[in-house]
């Protein structure tokens, strides 16, 4: 079902060298520094229920494009926020997917999908509403089996580590479980993503910030002990394993203001009073004094702004936060950036990874910032741009300014197990394509090809996130 060479250059050299260097690569070990798998499945390691469950229900980039096409999410299985009726019959779900695959055709989705049916299930067949019942009976067949639960795929893909990603106001017990399990054969980590307790418009904000102060036993009505509160918690998780704050803002803004200014708008959002623009500015103020945190406790600090999150009002109401309704924005770096890069960004104990939607902004703003200030690197291609094309233009625009070693290698930001080892293989087979077409092309000398391909695959994430 799968071209052995695809993604490759076409020119038959550059296309016989970049298959030399996958070679080289494509069983290195998987490292996942930011996802949003869930570390229940690695706890308990109990069979997951069904094909529907594993690859339509929890994955918004399969369920958003059916959506897109008058599909209702609750024929999708997709869980209502208030517990009301959504279709439960998995079978009926399956079939319904295999009905509306065609709409996939063209988008790494699909490719990550097959790839899996191959490479997981051992499926060769194409996948359509002929074979809907054959894939549903032999996946659910397989999901019975030992060697197909959570940690024995975790060890068949390959995974070396993986992160997940918890509120400040998670207890960890998943991750309490899995380190008291015994388990040997993988690594489980979390990251801080303090978002409900920083973010004024997040829904419950005032409760959270309440809840935040019951479980560190400070007041963090004080912004004093908000703050400290943040430190104890931070410690908490690098406990389990953390490695990285996570930051998933509306814009890229950033400010260092006087603590008495900083503080007064803290209180108005305790009360509920903050303006739009005040909600941002003190968004912006936390990314500053998160990353002064980080420049005592070592957690790299991960910004990811730049999305206008659940922009369906019905959607949200119906099914909650991402359902697949998280739209890309125009995003501005260089203001935006500049308070907190004043502040710190040439501490070279500091690192801030950047991710963003926008892509013009590459070239333009965030591999000149990267490729001057030793604090600074910039996430992979990711999102709505995790896909062959997104890379390539990636590699393309950002290489030129920041070069290969202000990156960070690869990340698969995903739900969906199972399109983990998909998702990296691609990554993989792109970055080998562009240093092929380097060669090729006399910009990269051919014995340099090897040492970057393993940097992009391995070495830069380990590096970039302390792993």
């Amino acid at each position: 079902m799968l071209n052995e060479d695809r993604l490759f250059p076409i020119e038959p050299k550059a296309r016989e060298f970049a298959r030399a260097l996958y070679s080289e690569i494509k069983d290195l070990p998987i490292v996942s520094p930011h996802g949003h798998t869930d570390p229940r499945w690695y706890a308990e390691n109990e069979a997951f229920p069904d094909p529907a469950k594993l690859f339509v229900v929890p994955d918004h980039y399969v369920f958003r494009m059916l959506c897109s096409q008058g599909v209702p999410l609750t024929d999708l299985g997709v869980p209502r926020v208030d517990g009301g009726e959504t279709e439960t019959d998995s079978r009926k779900i399956w079939r319904l997917f295999a009905e509306n695959f065609y709409l996939l055709r063209g988008t790494p989705s699909r490719g990550w999908l097959e790839h899996s049916f191959q490479h997981v299930f051992g499926l060769t067949k194409r996948f359509g509403p002929d074979t809907a019942d054959e894939f549903y009976d032999h996946i659910n067949d397989c999901l019975q089996k030992p060697e197909f639960r959570p940690r024995a795929l975790f060890e068949r893909f390959n995974i070396e580590v993986i992160a997940t990603t918890e509120s400040p106001l998670d207890d960890l017990k998943w991750h309490k479980m899995i380190r008291e399990s015994g388990w040997t054969g993988g690594r489980v980590v979390t990251a801080y993503r303090p978002d409900p307790v920083v973010d004024p418009e997040f829904e419950g904000f005032t409760e959270n910030v309440e809840k935040f102060g019951e479980i560190t036993g400070l007041n963090t009505t004080d912004y004093d002990q908000y703050l400290d509160a943040h430190r104890q918690r931070r410690a908490f998780f690098k406990a389990f394993g953390a490695t990285s704050s996570d930051h998933g803002h509306a814009t890229a803004r950033t400010e260092d203001l006087p603590k008495a200014e900083a503080a007064a708008l803290f209180q108005k959002a305790l009360m509920g009073k903050c303006t739009p623009e005040e909600a941002d500015a003190f968004r912006g103020q936390m990314l500053t004094e998160m990353a002064r945190m980080s420049i005592d406790d070592d957690l790299v600090l991960q910004i990811h702004p730049g999305s206008m999150r659940n922009h369906s009002d019905e959607v949200m109401a119906r099914h909650g936060r991402d359902k697949g309704f998280d739209i890309p924005t125009q995003t501005n770096y260089v203001k935006a950036l500049r308070p907190l890069l004043n502040a710190v960004g040439m501490n070279p104990k500091l690192t801030i990874i950047l991710f963003t939607l926008d892509e013009t902004a590459f070239a333009r703003e965030l591999a000149p910032l990267a490729g001057v200030y030793p604090a600074l690197k910039l996430g992979p291609a990711w999102w709505f741009h995790d896909s062959p094309e997104g890379m390539r233009r990636y590699r393309e625009t950002v290489t030129e300014t920041a070069g290969f070693y202000n990156t960070v290698g690869f990340n698969d930001d995903t739900r969906a197990f199972c399109s983990i080892p998909a998702r990296h293989d691609v990554a993989r087979r792109v970055d080998c394509a562009f240093l092929a077409t380097l060669v090729a092309t006399g910009r990269l000398d051919e014995d340099e090809a090897p040492d970057v391909a393993r940097d992009l695959t391995y070495n830069l994430v380990k590096r970039a996130y302390r792993l």
